[in-house]
């Protein structure tokens, strides 16, 4: 579980099947990779992929988790087997839940997280904007982000703190479109946050880049005993992870980060999207593979951890974050402290 290993399928027809103690990739009658079965974690599918049945019983009993996504990125399914995990630790997770003021803390710390990190990427932007004009409005809305951290003690509700955190999200998106290369605004022109269907070429590459992430961060729960489905800031909804939406929170930046550069060094370009009849957009085939090697290679770079004061390979982040959330369900002198960026 160190590293998190996870395998993406995106090659459409792919066909999986188990050969001894390894996974078997196939495309029509060629055989393009063998795995060992022990080297994974989870096993991520987009779009149409076929398995064999021997290999979805070995998955289950080896704990190693298959997800089914469709072309954005969407959730599909989940198939696991038997449930692992401290079952005094989930014990206390639902023992937390309804305690109304540590709920209210908890998804207190999953917004600032998420409003520490992005109000770097536009500060960022605001240092190396090409225009005073520009550098001015990053540096603007980044000002209104750090309103609403300053806001945050004084929210009382989780209504009132998902108001603020929905408001401080729309500033932050406003602001997206600065970020990208001046010549591949209009192909990349974002109008507010959309999914379901993502209603254009950066929304596309944002929601298939959250998926990924969401998939990591409920990995790294249930790899230290959690309940992914019970969280704190997201309601309870059958088959919603809500602690991995939680935590994915202070990670949303990350991917935002890596949109912005595939576009800006070219990288992807508009025809590496289509637009579906309705209005959907997604990623073309090759340019899925382009993103997923790209998210695989990111997570890879070595990240200072504020509180372990030492470098951690960003796909780890996730897990020491899992611990440190069951940490504070267990002892209430360890608040929860989200993940930030020097």
């Amino acid at each position: 579980m160190q590293l998190l290993n996870t395998l993406y399928i995106t090659t459409a027809d792919t066909y999986l099947r188990l050969d001894n103690d390894t996974l078997r990739i196939e495309v029509g009658s060629e055989t393009r990779l063998r795995v060992p079965l022990h080297h994974l974690t989870a096993v991520v599918c987009f779009g149409h992929t076929g398995l064999s049945t021997p290999l979805m019983h070995r998955l289950a009993e080896s704990g190693v988790a298959l997800v089914f996504l469709d072309d954005n990125g969407r959730f599909k399914a989940r198939l696991e087997g038997a449930v692992s995990g401290n079952v005094l630790l989930r014990q206390a997770q639902f023992q937390r839940i309804a305690d109304p003021a540590f709920t209210l803390d908890m998804a207190r710390a999953s917004v600032a997280g998420k409003i520490k990190n992005t109000r770097q990427v536009l500060q960022r932007g605001a240092r190396e904007a090409k225009s005073e004009d520009e550098a001015r409005t990053l540096s603007c809305l980044a000002d209104h982000l750090a309103s609403s951290l300053r806001a945050l003690p004084r929210v009382t509700d989780l209504d009132s703190l998902r108001g603020l955190e929905g408001e401080a999200a729309r500033q932050y998106f406003s602001g997206l479109n600065i970020l990208v290369r001046s010549d591949q605004r209009t192909a990349f022109a974002m109008d507010g946050r959309t999914r379901r269907p993502p209603r254009d070429r950066l929304n596309a590459m944002l929601s298939f880049l959250y998926s990924m992430w969401m998939n990591d961060c409920r990995s790294a729960l249930e790899a230290v005993g959690l309940d992914p489905q019970v969280g704190f800031l997201h309601a309870l909804h059958p088959g919603r992870a809500s602690l991995a939406l939680d935590l994915m929170e202070e990670f949303r930046p990350w991917a935002d980060r890596l949109a912005l550069t595939l576009i800006n060094r070219g990288q992807l370009r508009a025809d590496d999207f289509m637009v579906r009849e309705g209005g959907g957009v997604s990623l073309q085939p090759n340019a899925r593979k382009a993103v997923v090697v790209a998210y695989q290679e990111r997570k890879k770079d070595e990240i200072t951890h504020p509180l372990l004061a030492q470098s951690v390979p960003l796909g780890l982040v996730p897990l020491v974050q899992a611990r440190l959330m069951a940490r504070a369900l267990r002892d209430d002198a360890a608040p929860y402290v989200p993940f930030v960026a020097k």
